[in-house]
């Protein structure tokens, strides 16, 4: 009888660690779920960490921004590649926006550390072919009375060649559009041949 209650227990156990076992395949298995658009934009964007320059055409112009200056930009992934922060820089400003990109949930975000003293909010959407990621506006904090970021696009044309537009909106509701024809710099150049 001894023999009989020891085999059912080792039967028993057997069966347990075959389900638990069946069990953590599946889990694993669900964790492997394909990425989402938003995870999907987030890698497209990390992809274009480097230096960047290249000119700026500005539509209608503006006194401060004057079409075909050279504009530097500088994208890093940080926070343990749960950010991704933008620079842009000119030879006429003294200091420079600050962009930040971020996985929020199942959402891409955006924040703008505009000059105007406001932070505007974007959400992005990545386009079917995986070479565009556009930013609508979500909301924005601060004042803007001297206006603010309401759109944003990156085209990655290959991978030391992108286009950044971005769309301010001035008092009025009067849009100015810039757009940055950026070239990686040589020496954070990447390779085509991969």
């Amino acid at each position: 009888m001894k023999f009989h209650r020891l085999l059912l227990c080792v039967v028993l156990m057997a069966l347990s660690t075959m389900a638990f076992a069946q069990s953590h395949e599946t889990h694993k298995s669900a964790d492997k779920v394909a990425p989402s658009g938003a995870q999907k934009a987030f890698e497209k964007l990390k992809s274009l960490a480097g230096s960047w320059e290249g000119p700026v055409s500005v539509q209608p112009p503006q006194p401060e921004m004057q079409s075909g200056k050279p504009i530097q930009v500088s994208l890093r992934v940080t926070s343990m590649g749960n950010a991704l922060m933008h620079e842009m820089r000119s030879p006429e400003r003294p200091d420079d926006p600050i962009t930040m990109f971020y996985l929020d949930t199942d959402r891409l975000l955006l924040t703008h550390y505009c000059d105007a003293g406001n932070r505007p909010r974007m959400v992005g959407k990545i386009s079917p072919d995986g070479k565009r990621v556009e930013f609508e506006f979500l909301d924005v904090a601060g004042s803007t009375k001297y206006g603010h970021m309401r759109k944003a696009a990156f085209t990655i044309i290959d991978a030391n060649r992108h286009i950044e537009e971005w769309v301010f909106i001035l008092p009025g509701d009067k849009a100015v559009h810039a757009r940055f024809d950026l070239k990686r710099k040589s020496d954070t150049a990447v390779s085509q041949v991969r």
